[in-house]
């Protein structure tokens, strides 16, 4: 959850910094900014951590997983859902991600990449770099090392009992 919590922080912080720009433009408009430092500065300190905060926690509890018959299955979303499916026969490649915050926190990003969809990811704003199909954040580094080593055993388990 903390993971999902400071990266959902530093996105809005962004946000809230640039409408805090435009916003005291307004604000000395209208003679709100006469109310002084002391009245403004808790609102655009408090509001982006509180705001980052609930996205972080909405997201990890609508963030599932689970290892099905027939493949690996995510969903994800707070308000537009996504799920995915990865047949074990399309997995090429199972890659732990550990940041520098990650590592402080003793997290990990579990990366399922397949073949030809992980050269291009199809993100909420169109066609971008590389990214994994599949991925798992903020996961302890056991569940992570097991998760991937079950996923590996898996995937070459369906890849030799075909045809």
């Amino acid at each position: 959850m903390w993971m999902f919590a400071i990266s959902s922080f530093f996105t809005w912080l962004f946000v809230i910094l640039i409408l805090g720009v435009q916003g005291a433009f307004i604000f000395e408009e209208i003679g709100l900014l006469q109310l002084g430092f002391a009245f403004w500065a808790p609102i655009i300190l408090i509001v982006p951590f509180v705001v980052a905060w609930a996205y972080g926690v909405l997201s990890y509890k609508f963030y599932f997983y689970e290892l099905t018959d027939d493949g690996f299955r995510k969903e994800s979303g707070i308000i537009w859902k996504r799920y995915t499916t990865i047949p074990y026969e399309r997995i090429q490649n199972v890659d732990i991600h550990r940041g520098i915050i990650a590592r402080i926190l003793g997290l990990s990003d579990l990366q399922v990449q397949t073949a030809g969809s992980s050269a291009m990811y199809n993100g909420s704003w169109g066609m971008s770099g590389a990214g994994a199909e599949g991925r798992l954040p903020g996961l302890s580094r056991e569940t992570a090392e097991k998760l991937r080593d079950e996923l590996v055993r898996r995937s070459k388990t369906a890849r030799t009992s075909g045809l």
